[in-house]
């Protein structure tokens, strides 16, 4: 998968976590030369500029001055770079219409992990361009394979290895029921000697972890073990 180019550089903590949880790759410029200097072999797969001031930022003074003369840059280079999604203040969405060539789509600040997510899959859907990580959704939760990381109506979950494991294992089979057995023997490994307390206790911190509005996607089916969900998510 290509990387993001993300301004400014460093770009706001919110913003870094949101992408690094949905798994791009992604490296920020200060400066469209700093852009280019940093371009990778095989090119930009896409751009996210934070058009809000930004204390701390590199080079030049971070705002809507320099984001834009950054998405110029990068629509003026060859060959143009697409997509490239905005994040703005709301004060700011009325003066967008003059910069349509610009970019591709915007996020209003404060922005959802999952809001931005869904804006860079439709941008890139749009466009052609590029490939999103792979998640595995139920669902408020989102599960990615490739980072190891989750989260649950946007908000990222502080897991550890074993308990990621069984989220994800579950979340892959949405509505079917699990014996503690057969996830001891699916999740923890069949040479695995703990006994079925195990599940219990992973199931226990799982539901403590997704809260108390979230904790009921796991069910637990009297006398036979588990299941998330009760099948698709509609």
């Amino acid at each position: 998968m290509q990387a993001l180019l993300v301004y400014p550089d460093p770009p706001p903590p919110e913003l870094a976590q949101a992408l690094d949880l949905a798994g791009w790759t992604w490296k920020g410029a200060a400066s469209p030369d700093q852009a280019a200097a940093n371009r990778p072999e095989e090119g930009w797969g896409g751009c996210v500029l934070w058009t809000l001031p930004v204390s701390g930022a590199a080079g030049p003074p971070s705002g809507p001055d320099g984001a834009f003369a950054m998405a110029r840059a990068l629509r003026q280079a060859e060959p143009p770079l697409s997509p490239i999604v905005l994040l703005v203040g709301a004060d700011q969405v009325a003066d967008l219409e003059l910069r349509e060539d610009l970019f591709d789509d915007f996020c209003v600040v404060p922005f959802l992990p999952a809001e931005l997510e869904a804006r860079l899959k439709h941008a890139f859907w749009r466009t052609g361009r590029g490939t999103r990580p792979e998640l595995v959704e139920y669902g408020p939760l989102v599960v990615n394979v490739e980072t190891y990381q989750a989260a649950v109506a946007g908000h990222p979950l502080d897991l550890t290895y074993m308990e990621y494991q069984l989220l994800r294992f579950l979340v892959t089979h949405p509505g079917r029921v699990f014996t503690r057995e057969t996830l001891l023997s699916r999740v923890w490994g069949y040479e695995y000697y703990g006994g079925a307390r195990t599940v219990d206790v992973h199931i226990r911190r799982l539901r403590a972890k997704l809260g108390d509005q979230h904790a009921h996607l796991i069910h637990t089916v009297r006398s036979v073990g588990y299941r998330l969900g009760q099948g698709r998510w509609r």
